[in-house]
């Protein structure tokens, strides 16, 4: 099946099914940024208008669908695509918060079936993230010069941001959500 004008299109047969396609909020951030932390508040403040997603709740699925090989991550990054068009049946955009690039989703299978993709960076200082970090339960990772090249990779190649580094959470998925309706189509 392929889109077209809003349905799924057989391209053999000709056959047409109803097929939603609705915007992508991605909500992005180096490890510390406060995307775990948003994404309660974020989903409340946008109930009803969007399906909010922290991208790390299917990480233990897929590892466990991996079984001893490492995740393969565009392939995780596509399923996430696929539950976006999923959510667009309904009428609603997907708002995700994780660690994706647009190149991580340029090229993907179920790219097509996803419009517009928007992108807004959580950021904090590079030494706010090392002490939030830091701080994290023990099982967490600890990649802190990684991360801190990541968010100065975010803050150089993508324009939109949100700064968590003052006011609480929920002042922050206020930002965020104000962001999200101002692009939504």
């Amino acid at each position: 099946m392929e889109p077209r004008d809003g349905f799924a299109v057989c391209p053999e047969c000709g056959y047409l099914d109803a097929a939603a396609v609705k915007p992508l909020f991605v909500i992005t951030g180096a490890s510390g940024s406060g995307k775990t932390t948003v994404t309660g508040p974020l989903a409340r403040r946008l109930q009803g208008r969007c399906v909010t997603f922290d991208v790390d709740w299917l990480l233990d699925p897929a590892g466990e669908l991996s079984g001893d090989q490492p995740i393969r991550w565009p392939a995780f990054r596509d399923a996430w695509l696929t539950v976006a068009h999923g959510v667009a049946q309904s009428g609603m955009p997907t708002v995700l918060l994780g660690p994706f690039i647009p190149e991580h989703l340029d090229g993907l299978r179920a790219r097509r079936w996803v419009g517009d993709i928007h992108f807004l960076v959580l950021d904090c200082p590079d030494d706010l993230r090392r002490e939030r970090i830091r701080a994290r339960p023990p099982w967490r990772s600890r990649d802190l010069e990684e991360q801190a090249e990541f968010g100065r990779w975010l803050r150089r190649n993508l324009a939109e941001a949100v700064d968590t580094s003052h006011g609480t959470p929920g002042d922050a998925a206020a930002a965020i959500a104000a962001w999200v309706t101002g692009r939504m189509n």
